[in-house]
């Protein structure tokens, strides 16, 4: 029987593993004035009672570490539903009822390269094996309180998730950033286009998939990642930072 916390149990980051890659940007951050604050806040609604989701913060950075970051997908902050928030963005845990965003994430790549739904319960919606195999699944904040969207939102983990970003795009290994949703397309300053592939659409929600000028069903972000990714890798080397060209759509 799983007896895992499905919610937030202490404000100490020392309770919140990352892969070591990752350690000193985030010891950096909580030993800094916006870390301190931010735990001294999440240490304020705990004492309040507050029910907190996920239970580890952190778990983007603790499956992925920056070394083998090859594809970094954008969200905001995480579910706000009982159960449903595992510390990776979109990502539910198995058995959980598919979101709509996600279930649209599902829909896109089976439409793009014909990729089956995953078998339900398990996986499910949980995203953990992409995590593990280099998709950086990264909200923006990394915390919320049940019921309450955004709740947390400029808390002080923007400050963290930024320098996330800025770190993965100064990394010389070329990365596809998927950047869907005006939240997401407000991180592409933070990123090196010319060094990495920036894909833009509309947010997965149903309020906006299929809406102009930027649907994101039919977007084909999945395709053009795995030829842009096949064509750095086949590249001859001397291009410059080391990749091919960005291949046609």
């Amino acid at each position: 029987m799983n007896t895992s916390p499905t919610q937030l149990m202490s404000a100490n980051p020392a309770d919140w593993p990352v892969a070591p890659g990752w350690q000193a940007l985030v010891d950096t951050f909580f030993a800094g004035a916006t870390g301190m604050r931010l735990l001294a806040f999440l240490r304020e609604r705990l004492a309040a009672g507050a029910v907190i989701f996920p239970p580890r913060p952190l778990r983007a950075l603790e499956l992925t570490p920056p070394e083998q970051v090859r594809v970094v997908i954008l969200g905001q902050d995480p579910y706000h539903g009982r159960g449903q928030a595992e510390g990776l963005a979109f990502s539910v845990a198995p058995g959980v009822a598919l979101p709509p965003s996600l279930r649209n994430i599902f829909k896109e790549m089976q439409r793009d390269l014909g990729t089956p739904w995953p078998a339900f319960p398990n996986p499910g919606g949980s995203l953990v094996r992409w995590a593990t195999h280099g998709v950086l699944l990264l909200n923006t904040g990394l915390t919320v309180e049940e019921g309450q969207a955004a709740s947390h939102s400029g808390k002080g983990w923007e400050t963290l998730t930024d320098a996330v970003i800025r770190h993965v795009s100064h990394s010389e290994r070329p990365v596809v950033f998927m950047l869907w949703g005006a939240h997401a397309q407000s991180k592409r300053a933070l990123i090196d286009a010319g060094r990495h592939k920036v894909l833009i659409a509309n947010h997965p929600s149903p309020l906006s998939a299929e809406r102009p000028p930027l649907p994101f069903i039919g977007c084909g972000h999945f395709g053009q990642a795995r030829a842009w990714r096949q064509a750095w890798k086949t590249a001859p080397t001397g291009n410059a930072y080391g990749r091919a060209p960005t291949p046609e759509p």
